[in-house]
């Protein structure tokens, strides 16, 4: 044990800024995979608080690639590791029987401080690789809660410093997971997926799941983040005092000093803890000028949609690249030749040749009423072309421009229209969301947008529904509606009467009511 002793001791006086390169030494070695996998050994066995292991353990719980190893490579392999400063060795005397035993080299070896600190290295550097931009609603959720567990602790008339010291612990390890993941996903979005080597089925599905996951992350991001800028304003009165509470709290548990030493460390504390809540603050609420981080970040999930569009419309543009004339109009020979019927062929044929009206054009058309965009040219009046349009490429010689169209009917029809249009999803929406439970067999015959706002609202509960048998409830994604869906039993039969037809399935309770923090 004496022997044992010395080696530690001077390994550890000897380990310096020229020594420590060693410890990095069988990254890059011949047998990497050797070193890598004994010293993936030797981490799992400090997270399972195991001391030190022999050589023979060490071969038993390695995972190796292929053939393991034989015992004397293992043992040569840890003592060259040993010799890095990797690993720390001592003699084992445990399975001394004989004489010869004695005289013959044994050892256990364990993590050196060194070693142990590579291992944390790599391990943070492979996690770093392989993380993930990612939006967390549930933070936000965290966030909430526990401000208002704050608020409810600072209404106390005692306020306890040890659940606020531990409420504001959380708060900030919850917070800073949440804004890495958001600086993390604000700087790399566009490279979530090697768009320039995906094929479209894979651009497309990646597509509609950023889509989709955007939609959610920023519904819930309006919904949480006034509740929580309106807590942080209140608290913001009367934290100061906790803040300073708490930084005393943690200094006591500081070396141990003279008054000004005490001081200037609760200081440091303090100061430290007012940083974090100025920049929680700053999150979710406007500082003079800047917007709050929340905004920026809604504004880049918002932005990350275009420019995947645009990365996409790039691909489609690099897949097109020369085209055969030949070779398209014997495709296009063989998709009339799969027409069912003439009419599938007209409309065929007016899709690939854009045989559309152009009566959209900024022509003169002297007839007594309006002609359509939409009316076919057979039915429609001749339209008088000048000559000279087809000379010269111009209608008429360059003079004053021509009057500005007056569109102010059409204008009011637009406006009427739309009136109209926002009328009837209100009222689809005040029938629907009556807060009763009603059966799907009862709700009768339903207008053209109430079947298309039933439609909507029945497609995202039945995406969140893990089963057929199971009650499904959830929020819609504008946060105006909540929906319980409750299926009947299986031989149970629904119809619904629409102007489009009849929609049938399996009959189910629902109920939908308004919810009273929409945006």
């Amino acid at each position: 044990m004496g022997i044992w002793f010395d080696v530690a001791a001077g390994g550890a006086a000897g380990m310096n800024i020229d020594n420590a390169a060693n410890l990095f030494r069988h990254v890059t070695a011949d047998k990497t995979t050797l070193y890598r996998a004994i010293m993936d050994v030797f981490a799992a066995a400090k997270r399972q608080y195991r001391l030190q292991l022999r050589p023979d353990e060490v071969l038993a719980d390695a995972a190796w690639n292929g053939t393991p190893p034989a015992q004397e490579e293992v043992a040569m392999a840890l003592a060259q590791l040993a010799a890095w400063g990797n690993l720390e060795s001592q003699p084992d005397m445990a399975r001394v029987a004989t004489l010869s035993d004695y005289y013959r080299a044994r050892f256990l070896y364990r993590l050196s401080r060194g070693g142990e600190a590579v291992e944390t290295g790599l391990a943070a550097f492979e996690q770093t690789l392989r993380h993930r931009a990612e939006l967390q609603t549930v933070a936000l959720e965290d966030i909430d809660s526990r401000l208002q567990a704050l608020r409810r602790l600072l209404g106390e008339d005692a306020v306890d410093v040890a659940k606020a010291h531990e409420i504001l612990r959380d708060l900030v390890r919850v917070f800073e997971d949440l804004a890495a993941n958001a600086q993390a996903f604000m700087a790399g979005v566009a490279r979530s997926l090697e768009l320039q080597q995906a094929d479209a089925t894979t651009v497309a599905a990646y597509k509609r799941r950023l889509i989709e996951y955007l939609e959610r992350f920023m519904g819930d991001l309006i919904r949480r983040s006034d509740a929580i800028a309106r807590k942080l304003h209140e608290l913001s009165a009367t934290v100061d005092t906790v803040l300073r509470q708490v930084a005393e709290r943690e200094a006591r548990d500081a070396a141990p000093g003279d008054a000004a030493e005490r001081a200037a460390e609760e200081q440091r504390r303090q100061d430290a803890w007012l940083e974090r809540w100025q920049g929680l603050r700053g999150w979710f609420l406007a500082n003079g000028s800047q917007p709050p981080q929340a905004e920026l970040l809604r504004a880049r999930a918002r932005a990350a949609i275009p420019q995947l569009l645009g990365a996409i419309a790039a691909v489609n543009e690099r897949r097109s690249g020369r085209s055969d004339r030949s070779a398209d109009f014997r495709v296009l020979a063989q998709w009339f030749a799969d027409c069912g019927s003439d009419d599938d062929a007209h409309r065929l044929a007016r899709a690939a040749f854009a045989l559309n009206p152009a009566r959209h054009f900024s022509l003169d058309v002297h007839t007594d009423e309006e002609v359509s965009a939409s009316t076919s040219w057979l039915d429609a009046p001749p339209l008088t072309i000048n000559p000279r349009l087809r000379e010269y490429g111009e209608a008429a010689p360059r003079g004053p421009l021509p009057r500005v169209r007056e569109r102010n009917r059409e204008r009011e029809l637009m406006a009427r229209q739309l009136a109209e249009e926002s009328s009837q999803v209100e009222a689809a929406r005040r029938r629907l969301a009556s807060s009763r439970p009603v059966r799907l067999s009862e709700l009768g015959e339903l207008g053209v947008h109430e079947f298309a706002l039933f439609l909507g609202l029945l497609g995202e509960a039945l995406a969140e529904q893990p089963s057929p048998d199971q009650t499904v409830e959830r929020q819609t994604g504008d946060g105006l509606l909540r929906i319980r869906l409750e299926p009947l039993a299986r031989d149970s039969r629904a119809q619904l009467h629409t102007p489009a037809g009849t929609f049938s399935g399996r009959d189910h309770v629902l109920t939908i009511h308004a919810t009273q923090d929409g945006p």
